[in-house]
């Protein structure tokens, strides 16, 4: 059932939040750069209600990399992910640590770096000279990497306002098919038995970098579909963004296309289809500007119950096959590697 929503287009800088914290009605749409000052998402006036978030993942021939660094108030909570695709080995480190203090987080997006320090885990996602790029790097038991996320000249990505009410609403940004290279060392912790460090150079051309950053404040309960994808089909780079379940409603979507750095909007609530007794099964997300297959190889479940927050996911990894419409234009996708998933938050 097709579900086509009319969506506004922002040009200019604009304030997410007004003087007494409540949602800028007037930020309220899609940007194809960075254009909010979310700099009103600082936990003086709404304490609790505030989730502030960089999230990073990277996928390669052979390796599946997440990072992320966030706060949400009364706790940050960080990880690096790593998923082998040849043995299918993982390595998953994450930590909790009481408040934000933990959590460097800028501002607005490209106002400084984002930081993460536990006793465990050390990231760092500092922008690069000149708009370039990000540069990823982190550090865990049996993991280090570095990562630069490239932006090409002109490359565009999609920032969305959801307003659920003036009090709650969410900015986001998702950045796909950023080009990545770099390194990746697994190892020194034992794990491989004899002490070894084994050192994966990223294969350029075949790795992919993509955001997703988040500032805002959220009801205590919500549930998401994301989905994404970043590859070179037919000789173009194409970059997929995919929402659904909790925009839905609200009058914005988070759906779009990447070709070529030029992105184009799909202003439309898409059908998820899945089965959620068997998560590897073919997924279906399909509407009048989409038609697309996902096919799973790789489910990372996730659990967490503390006393006021709980969060369970599944970020099911495979190919995306089908097409998507792109401005005027039907746009073929076969074997675009990405990942899907459901996910459920109590916080």
């Amino acid at each position: 059932m097709a579900r086509t929503i009319v969506e506004r287009e922002l040009t200019a800088p604009v304030a997410l939040c007004g003087p007494d914290g409540r949602l800028n009605r007037e930020a309220v749409g899609w940007t194809r750069t960075p254009l909010h000052d979310t700099s009103g998402i600082d936990g003086r006036r709404v304490w609790g209600r505030n989730k502030r978030w960089e999230y990073w993942a990277v996928t390669t021939p052979t390796h599946l990399i997440a990072l992320t660094v966030s706060s949400i108030d009364y706790a940050a909570v960080h990880a690096i992910l790593v998923h082998d695709r040849r043995d299918g080995s993982t390595i998953d480190r994450s930590a909790i640590a009481p408040l934000g203090s933990s959590a460097t987080l800028p501002a607005s997006l490209g106002d400084g770096p984002a930081r993460a320090r536990t006793s465990s885990i050390e990231i760092d996602l500092d922008e690069l000279p000149d708009g370039a790029g990000t540069r990823l790097r982190g550090t865990a038991k049996g993991v280090r990497l570095e990562i630069d996320a490239h932006r090409p000249a002109g490359h565009e990505s999609l920032g969305v306002v959801v307003p659920w009410s003036d009090r709650r609403f969410q900015y986001t940004v998702k950045d796909v098919a950023r080009p990545a290279t770099g390194w990746l060392e697994l190892g020194g912790d034992g794990s491989r038995g004899d002490g070894s460090v084994e050192r994966i150079e990223l294969p350029e051309g075949e790795s992919w970098a993509v955001l997703d950053h988040g500032r805002g404040r959220w009801p205590y309960r919500m549930i998401w579909n994301w989905g994404a994808a970043s590859g070179i089909v037919d000789g173009r780079t194409i970059g997929l963004q995919l929402g659904g379940k909790w925009t839905d409603g609200t009058g914005s979507t988070e759906n779009a296309v990447v070709v070529d750095g030029r992105l184009h909007k799909i202003s439309e609530e898409l059908d998820w289809d899945y089965d959620v007794h068997d998560w590897l099964a073919p997924w279906h997300i399909r509407g009048e500007h989409a038609d697309l297959w996902f096919e799973p190889f790789w489910d990372r479940v996730s659990a967490t119950e503390l006393v006021v927050f709980g969060s369970h996911g599944h970020q099911c990894f495979g190919h995306y096959s089908g097409w998507v419409d792109a401005g005027g234009e039907r746009v073929a996708v076969d074997g675009l590697l990405g990942w899907a998933e459901d996910v459920r938050n109590r916080w």
